[in-house]
C-alpha cells in the first residue's frame, strides 16, 4: 500500500486532505482515475483477488505431505504432534479430493478421532467421527470408531446404534463378527448411565434465559450528538440490552487461536472453511454459519445397500445432516475461494467489507435505494480525520471494492458515489464499532480453572483476570451507546451476542453510557483524552473529564518531600478551569442524604487532603508547573525521582518475567522489595505502580508458596485500588477473585466475607451470566462452602 501511497502526484493528496462530505465523491473519482491509469495498481489488486495467485487456497499435495507426518507420528505414539498435523492437513485438504476411493478431508477427520480417541479426548473423537459421518455416512469405520467413543463416554445406547451401522455396512465377514461380538458386550451391560451426548453436539453458549427488562429511547443532546437514555428508573444489574451483531470480523492476532464465527477459543479439533485456508471454527454450525452452505446430508439413497430400521435411518439422517444454512449470515463466503485480500486487507476494511455485502444482497431483496450506508443510521466525523487517515480510507475503499467487484460484479459499481459511501461506512466503522472480547487468565494454563490459586507440588499460583480483544463488530442499537470516563452500564459477550447491563442506579431521562476505552482509575486525564481522540475523533467532555477527580490527581503521581504532607507532586502541568474547581466545591457543599453524593463529599475531603492549593486559587485558570506539591508548594526535584522510578520499574519488570516462567528466586524477591520501598519513598502512596508492583509481589509469593506474604501485598494492592476506582468497580471485583483463591488455599474463613462481596460486584456487571463469563466464581463458592463446614 505504501507503494500506492507514493505514487499519488502531491497535488491530488492536497485535495483529499482537504476534503470534506461535499466534495468526497470528487475526489474519490479523481484518485480512482489515477489508479486506472498506473500499472502498481493493477498488480496489487490482480494479486489480491486472483486465487490463481493465491497463498491460502487449498493444497493438495499439502495436505497429503501435512497427512503422511501424521501418520509417522502416529506410528511413533507422538500424538499431540500426529494431532496437530492431521489439523494442518485439514485446513489444506480440497473438499473433493478422494484417496483410494475415500474423500481425503472425511478420512483426515476419522484419523484425527483415532488420536484423540487414544489422547483420551472422548468429546473430541466423538464430534470428529460426526464431521467425517457428514461428508461420507457410508464410512464404516467413522460408525465403528464413533461406537467406540460412544461407549468409553458411557453411551452405550447410541454406541449399539453406531456399531449396528457399522456391522450391516460392513462387507469383510471378520470385521463384521468382531463389531458384532462388541456390540453384543454393549447390549449385554444393564447399568444404565446419564447420556453425555450434549457435551459432544457442536459448542455453543446455552445461557439461562433473561430477556431485557427496561425501556430506552434514543435521543440526540447538544455536546454528545444521539445516545442512549433510561425512560424510567433503572435499578443496579438490569439487563437493558441483547443484541446479535450486524457484522463482525475476527482480528488477526486470534485467527489461531478463536473461532472466526462465535469468537470463542478454538478446542484442539478444529474446523477449517472448505474452500480456503484462513477461517478456523469451533464447530460446524459455526462454519455452515460463516459461510451460509450446508456441509452434507444423508439420505436412504447412500446407504440403499442395506435394510435398516425407521429407528436407525433416523439416527443416521440425525448424525450425518448439517441443518444450518444460513445465507444471510454467510459473512465469509465473498470472501473466499482461495483469495489473498482477507489474509492482507486491516480488520476495520473486512469489517466494511461484510456490512456492504449485506446491504448489497438486502438491497436486491427489497429493491431499495442505491444509499447503501445510510441503512446503518450511525454518525461519523468525516471532516475530522487528519489527511494521512482520509488518504487511507481513500486507497482501501478503491482496493475493497475492486476485491468486492471481483465476486459480485453487477451489483456493486466502482464510481465516485460508492466509494464516498464506501468511505462514509470506514468512518462509523471508527466511531461505532465495538471490540468483542473474551476473558483471559495471566497464568494461560488451559487445562485448570482460570484466575483461581492452584495448589500445585506443594506450591502455588495465582492468575489475573483480563480482558482480550478478539473481535471487531457493528452493532445496531449497541453501537448507539455514548461514552463516559466512568459509565454507568457495561457490556460483554456471549459468543457474538453483546449484552448490556447497568452497573448503578439510573435516573430516567439520564443517559446510558459506556467506557470505550481507558476508565477513571486506568488513565488519567489527558491520556484518556488523547487517546479517545485519536481513536474516536472527539474530545470527552463526561462529568470525570469536566471536573476535579482524585484518581487524575494521583494515579500517576509523586509524593512530597515535606514530612507529615500528604499532597500531589505532578510531572507535568496542572491546568484546571475554575468551573471544575467550583464543581467541586458545589458537591461539597450540597446537602443531600444520596449515598452517592455522600460518597462524592469523602471524595472531595481526599482532593483537599491531597491538593489544597487548587481550592486557594481565585483566578479563571488554575495553573501548577511540575515538580510542586498540589498541598504546601514545595519543590521536588523530578530527574531524582524519575532515576529511581526506572530503576525499581526495571526490577519490577524482572519480577514479571519470573512470575511467568514460574522461576521465582529469593534474589529477585528480595529485589523487588527493595524496589516496592523505593517506590513508596519517591511515589505518592496511592499511584498505581505501588499497586502494580504490591499485586506483583502477591504472585511471586504464592508462587514460591509464603501464602501468609501473598495475602498482604494482594490487601496492601486493593487498598490502593480501592482509592482509584469505585467499590463495585469490577477491577476490585478481579482482585477480590485473586484474595479469595489465596484465602482458600490458607484456609481462612474469611473467604466468606470476600466471596460475598466478589458475588455482589460480578453479578452487578454480569448478572445470571457471571459464572458463564467467570466459571471460577462457582468453583470458589462450592470451595468456600467445603472450608466452612470443615
Amino acid at each position: 500500500m505504501e507503494e500506492l501511497k507514493s505514487a499519488i502526484p502531491p497535488t491530488l493528496k492536497r485535495l483529499i486532505s482537504e476534503s470534506t462530505l461535499i466534495t468526497l465523491p470528487s475526489t474519490c473519482s479523481s484518485l480512482h482515475q489515477f489508479f486506472q491509469q498506473l500499472p502498481q495498481f493493477h498488480q496489487i489488486v490482480g494479486d489480491l483477488m486472483y486465487s490463481d495467485r493465491a497463498l491460502c487456497g487449498k493444497n493438495k499435495e499439502a495436505a497429503l505431505e501435512s497427512k503422511r507426518n501424521g501418520n509417522d507420528c502416529f506410528a511413533k505414539a507422538d500424538y499431540a504432534n500426529a494431532l496437530r498435523f492431521y489439523s494442518k492437513a485439514l485446513r489444506d485438504a480440497p473438499s473433493d479430493v478422494d484417496i483410494m476411493g475415500r474423500n481425503l478431508v472425511s478420512t483426515l477427520y476419522l484419523n484425527r478421532a483415532t488420536v484423540s480417541h487414544r489422547m483420551g479426548l472422548l468429546v473430541e473423537c466423538l464430534r470428529d467421527c460426526g464431521r467425517a459421518l457428514v461428508i461420507s455416512p457410508h464410512y464404516t469405520k467413522a460408525w465403528y470408531r464413533r461406537g467406540k467413543a460412544n461407549a468409553s463416554l458411557g453411551n452405550y445406547e447410541d454406541a449399539a446404534r453406531d456399531l449396528t451401522v457399522a456391522m450391516n455396512m460392513e462387507s469383510a465377514p471378520v470385521e463384521k463378527r468382531k463389531i458384532e461380538s462388541e456390540l453384543k458386550l454393549y447390549m449385554d451391560i444393564k447399568e444404565e448411565s446419564n447420556s453425555l451426548l450434549d457435551c459432544a453436539i457442536e459448542k455453543n453458549f446455552n445461557a439461562p434465559a433473561e430477556k431485557p427488562h427496561a425501556q430506552l429511547e434514543c435521543v440526540s443532546t447538544p455536546s454528545k450528538g444521539r445516545g442512549m437514555v433510561a425512560v424510567a428508573d433503572i435499578p443496579p444489574s438490569s439487563l437493558l440490552n441483547i443484541e446479535e451483531p450486524y457484522a463482525a470480523v475476527i482480528l488477526k492476532h486470534c485467527r489461531d487461536t478463536h473461532c472466526h464465527f462465535c469468537f470463542n477459543k478454538l478446542p484442539m479439533d478444529t474446523v477449517p472453511c472448505s474452500s480456503c485456508t484462513i477461517p478456523l471454527y469451533c464447530s460446524h454450525q459455526c462454519q455452515t454459519q460463516a459461510s451460509g452452505q450446508i456441509a452434507g446430508s444423508a439420505s436412504k439413497s447412500r446407504h440403499n445397500h442395506i435394510s435398516l430400521s425407521d429407528d436407525l435411518e433416523k439416527y443416521i439422517a440425525d448424525i450425518t445432516s448439517s441443518a444450518f444454512c444460513t445465507e444471510q449470515n454467510s459473512e465469509h463466503r465473498h470472501e473466499c475461494g482461495g483469495v489473498n485480500w482477507p489474509v492482507v486487507l486491516p480488520s476495520e476494511i473486512l469489517l466494511a467489507g461484510r456490512i456492504l455485502m449485506k446491504l448489497v444482497k438486502q438491497q436486491i431483496h427489497s429493491g431499495g435505494s442505491s444509499c447503501l450506508v445510510k441503512n446503518l443510521d450511525l454518525c461519523h466525523n468525516y471532516g475530522d480525520h487528519p489527511s494521512d487517515v482520509k488518504l487511507y480510507m481513500h486507497i482501501h475503499s478503491i482496493i475493497l471494492l475492486y476485491c468486492l467487484q471481483h465476486h459480485c460484479s453487477s451489483e456493486l459499481k466502482v464510481d465516485g458515489a460508492t466509494l464516498s459511501q464506501c468511505i462514509i461506512l470506514l468512518c462509523q466503522i471508527k466511531v461505532n464499532s465495538i471490540a468483542i472480547v473474551r476473558m483471559n487468565s495471566f497464568d494461560g494454563k488451559e487445562s485448570m480453572v482460570p484466575s483461581t490459586l492452584l495448589s500445585l507440588a506443594g506450591n502455588a499460583l495465582t492468575s489475573t483476570v483480563e480482558q482480550v480483544k478478539v473481535g471487531q463488530a457493528i452493532y445496531s442499537a449497541g453501537s448507539l451507546f455514548n461514552h463516559s470516563c466512568q459509565p454507568n452500564i457495561h457490556a460483554y459477550f456471549l459468543s457474538r451476542a453483546l449484552y448490556v447491563r447497568s452497573t448503578e442506579y439510573v435516573a430516567a431521562g439520564n443517559p446510558l453510557e459506556l467506557s470505550y476505552g481507558p476508565q477513571v482509575g486506568q488513565w488519567d486525564r489527558k491520556d484518556r483524552q488523547r487517546l479517545l481522540k485519536h481513536q474516536y475523533s472527539f474530545s470527552c467532555q463526561c462529568s470525570s473529564c469536566a471536573g476535579i477527580n482524585l484518581p487524575d490527581l494521583v494515579l500517576n503521581a509523586f509524593r512530597c518531600t515535606k514530612p507529615n504532607c500528604f499532597g500531589v507532586v505532578l510531572d507535568g502541568p496542572l491546568l484546571y478551569e475554575k468551573q471544575m474547581v467550583s464543581q467541586c466545591l458545589d458537591i461539597h457543599t450540597t446537602c443531600s442524604s444520596d449515598p452517592i453524593m455522600q460518597i462524592r463529599k469523602l471524595e472531595y475531603e481526599e482532593i483537599k487532603r491531597v491538593a489544597q492549593c487548587v481550592f486557594e486559587q481565585t483566578n479563571s485558570v488554575h495553573h501548577f508547573q511540575p515538580g510542586v506539591c498540589l498541598t504546601c508548594g514545595s519543590h521536588v526535584n523530578l530527574e531524582m525521582s524519575a532515576e529511581t522510578l526506572n530503576e525499581a520499574t526495571q526490577n519490577s519488570k524482572r519480577l514479571k518475567d519470573a512470575i511467568v516462567f514460574n522461576q521465582v528466586s529469593a534474589d529477585t524477591l528480595s529485589y523487588s522489595l527493595n524496589s516496592l520501598d523505593l517506590l513508596r519513598s519517591k511515589l505518592h502512596a496511592y499511584n498505581k505502580k505501588i499497586a502494580e508492583l504490591e499485586d506483583n509481589l502477591a504472585q511471586a509469593f504464592c508462587v514460591v508458596g509464603e501464602l501468609q506474604h501473598a495475602r498482604s501485598h494482594c490487601k496492601a494492592s486493593m487498598q490502593i485500588l480501592g482509592k482509584l476506582y469505585d467499590p463495585n468497580h469490577i477491577v476490585i471485583g478481579n482482585e477480590l477473585v485473586k484474595l479469595a483463591s489465596i484465602q482458600l488455599s490458607l484456609g481462612d474463613s474469611a473467604i466468606i466475607d470476600t466471596i460475598e462481596q466478589v458475588d455482589a460486584i460480578f453479578s452487578r456487571y454480569y448478572g445470571s451470566h457471571a459464572n458463564i463469563i467467570l466459571p471460577q466464581l462457582e468453583h470458589l463458592k462450592r470451595e468456600a462452602i467445603k472450608l466452612t463446614a470443615r
